[in-house]
């Protein structure tokens, strides 16, 4: 068993799986990959078996129903904590994220907590992606850094590297969002546990094969629950002023930094 496993939820992945385990695989870090698949109708499913057959650092887990990206990623974690690996990844299985960045991102986690793969910070980018989803990514992370109050560039990101032990500082039962917005309810409970919170940049690429699952419904639903950790945070602190007369300990400053510009990995 290598020290880090790579977790990539999958729904009707069929077209890309193949090319994401091959280059994770390749990327020169020692990691095992889990395959988490939510009942994929197009084979998907059984394509993972097919690897984790011949391939003893695939591992697959076969759920019975499309319950969303959060329950999929809290399921990948329980299993990667119960087994001992020291660290644990988050990546998209359409090839938007470049596996060739997997050693740079692993060996940031000597120094950092959480490591989140940065489209928005210098040296960031994205590849052939419309303007419309990237001024809402980009318009995302803007309200959500002043609704929370915190530094994060890129908070929509599902690029992202976790110390084992860090994981274990977040009350993963208490993750309250199964959809898209899981990735900024994660970051926000890690910046209010102290985690040291890196950004490296890194190029996105619009998937080729298949459709993106995002909507509408995951746009409001993401709005909705930031007003609301908003809002409590505020609520929170207002107490603690007019009761206790002290402050909340701040999470812009004390738990984030952004990784130097470097150059990236390029995909095989």
């Amino acid at each position: 068993m290598n020290d880090a496993l790579v977790i990539i939820p999958t729904y009707d992945e069929r077209e890309n799986l193949d090319m994401i385990v091959s280059r994770t695989l390749a990327s020169g870090a020692a990691v095992d990959v889990l395959v988490v698949d939510d009942g994929s109708p197009d084979g998907t499913g059984a394509l993972a078996d097919n690897w984790a057959a011949r391939e003893p650092r695939v591992h697959v887990m076969h759920r019975t129903e499309k319950a969303g990206l959060g329950a999929a990623y809290l399921a990948g974690f329980a299993w990667g904590l119960e087994r001992g690996y020291d660290a644990i990844v988050e990546m998209d299985a359409d090839g938007s994220h470049h596996p060739e960045d997997l050693p740079r991102m692993l060996g940031l986690l000597s120094d950092d907590d959480l490591v989140l793969g940065s489209r928005w910070v210098p040296g960031g980018e994205v590849e052939n992606w419309p303007l419309r989803r990237e001024l809402l990514s980009r318009g995302g992370s803007w309200y959500t850094r002043g609704a929370l109050g915190i530094r994060v560039a890129d908070t929509t990101g599902g690029f992202r590297a976790f110390r084992a032990s860090a994981l274990r500082r977040i009350d993963l039962d208490a993750v309250e969002s199964r959809g898209y917005c899981f990735q900024v309810d994660l970051l926000w409970r890690a910046l209010q546990a102290g985690l040291r919170v890196v950004e490296t940049p890194i190029t996105f690429t619009e998937r080729v094969h298949g459709a993106s699952k995002m909507s509408g419904s995951i746009v409001r639903e993401s709005l909705t629950k930031v007003t609301l950790w908003g809002l409590r945070r505020r609520g929170r602190a207002l107490v603690e002023l007019v009761v206790r007369h002290r402050r909340l300990p701040s999470v812009r400053a004390t738990s984030h930094r952004v990784g130097p510009v470097v150059r990236h990995a390029q995909a095989r």
